[in-house]
């Protein structure tokens, strides 16, 4: 049996991720707080894909995860709100591989792999691109279809981050930094202890565009240990 990830319809466009099939998502009240998110209304103004590109421009101003030049893999990319980021932090010197098992328009100074990075052909499209090159940084801010029941959400959630973290120690190199969204919840602290075994540091964000009331937070770990 060919292996599976569990279905992500929930990329970074959407913001947060909380419980996208329950009805309050499709409540008009729901669709009154979106459009009048100030981060939805500045990603219309600036040209950004999302909002969530506000999440990892906060992170980025403060940790500098950035630099010119750098090589950086995005899980779970699509729309394209963090590539585009990435794409104008590293520059043309840099690389930039997104992934992600729908679809994305094309954006400039990033390559698309669509499909699931699990599986061997997604996987061997990622490292021709990579031409041998060692990766600097990975991000994720992949999430599963929410059902709104934590019981079936959060194992689903902590896969995705396992098989995120099970690449960036396959491509990573030493010293290399992967930031990843988490929900907290059951497996949380086991998830982070393991970052702890393979990385020099790791630091919990929560930036300012996350919705307060999601359990969603960001895991950045630096140094990673080979």
């Amino acid at each position: 049996m060919p292996f599976q990830r569990p279905a992500v319809s929930c990329p970074n466009d959407s913001g947060d991720c909380v419980a996208r099939s329950s009805p309050s998502k499709s409540s008009a009240g729901w669709l009154k707080e979106h459009f009048d998110d100030r981060y939805v209304q500045r990603s219309w103004q600036e040209g950004y894909r999302s909002r969530a590109s506000y999440k990892l421009l906060e992170i980025d101003a403060k940790d500098r995860l950035f630099k010119p030049g750098m090589t950086v893999i995005d899980l779970g990319a699509a729309p394209g709100g963090w590539s585009q980021i990435a794409a104008e932090k590293v520059g043309p010197r840099g690389v930039v591989i997104a992934s992600d098992i729908l679809e994305m328009d094309a954006l400039a100074g990033v390559d698309f792999v669509h499909g699931d990075f699990t599986e061997d052909e997604v996987l061997a499209d990622i490292m021709r691109l990579l031409d041998e090159r060692p990766v600097d940084l990975i991000i994720s801010d992949m999430a599963p279809n929410m059902s709104g029941m934590a019981a079936i959400d959060q194992p689903q959630a902590m896969y995705l981050v396992e098989l995120a973290l099970e690449l960036a120690r396959q491509t990573l190199s030493p010293g290399g930094q992967f930031l990843a969204k988490v929900f907290q919840g059951e497996g949380f602290d086991d998830y982070l202890k393991e970052l702890r075994g393979s990385f020099a540091k790791v630091v919990t964000r929560k930036p300012e565009a996350s919705r307060a009331r999601s359990r969603e937070v960001y895991l950045l770990a630096e140094g990673f240990k080979g």
